[in-house]
């Protein structure tokens, strides 16, 4: 079921959205050589907790951090510890945070020093598919147009979409329906949601410089490109208002 939010609850969820936004800023300032992924969910979870925040990822379905941080060629679900990022790698670094009993979540990919011209290449049409999205939503607009947008843009410039996981609603809860693809499918189009002012949705291109195929480590948690080549992630909470989108988590 989708439920759309009222003024209230949207007024709250701008406040979670910048306790986010702004946990992710700290991550950026902080994710340098050799510093460790369990340094900065350490001061991320600090600073959400100092905002009156509540890490939501720690905990959720076992899993054992604050956040997500994911090297290189690990899509999502990366578990902080003692590695140390190393110059060249990219890092996507992922933040959820309950405020008041409301939920936005958000994501990002920043290079660790200098990075090869493919791999800026890729981060850069991630997040310009992420953006694009955004542009085109509108209430009565069907779910689907974000997919297709994402899609066609990431396929356009020779990369692929992850199929295994989408975007989703959210707000009362983490994960809320509908789901959001970043592709069109048979059943998408068969089971496609009109977008109604009111509703937010976590909006998350996952793209690939191989093929979209992933395995799940044997952590059961750190998601991997098949072919082990780098993948990118950026994301983002919106409400879709009656003329287009507002980013929560900007």
């Amino acid at each position: 079921m989708i439920v759309r939010k009222s003024p209230r609850e949207i007024e709250i969820m701008r406040d979670a959205g910048k306790i986010t936004a702004d946990a992710l800023r700290l991550a950026k300032e902080l994710a340098k050589k050799d510093v460790t992924t369990d340094f900065l969910n350490e001061e991320i979870e600090k600073f959400i907790i100092s905002h009156d925040g509540i890490p939501v990822f720690k905990g959720y379905r076992g899993f054992p951090k604050s956040i997500c941080t994911s090297i290189n060629e690990e899509v999502v679900h990366g578990i902080p510890s003692q590695r140390k990022l190393a110059e060249g790698d990219i890092l996507s670094i992922d933040v959820g945070v309950r405020y008041r009993k409301y939920v936005t979540d958000a994501a990002l990919t920043m290079p660790i020093g200098n990075i090869s011209d493919d791999a800026k290449r890729l981060l850069e049409v991630c997040e310009k598919s992420l953006h694009l999205a955004i542009g085109v939503i509108k209430s009565n607009e069907k779910l689907s147009l974000i997919s297709r947008t994402i899609q066609e843009f990431v396929e356009k410039h020779g990369y692929s979409v992850v199929r295994n996981y989408t975007g989703h609603g959210i707000g009362r809860s983490m994960h809320e329906d509908p789901q959001v693809p970043n592709f069109v499918s048979k059943s998408l189009l068969e089971a496609d949601e009109i977008l109604m002012s009111g509703m937010t949705i976590a909006i998350e291109p996952m793209i690939c410089m191989g093929k979209p195929d992933t395995k799940v480590r044997d952590d059961k948690w750190v998601v991997v490109t098949k072919d082990g080549k780098l993948s990118a992630h950026f994301e983002h909470t919106v409400v879709i208002t009656e003329n287009g989108a507002e980013i929560l988590t900007l």
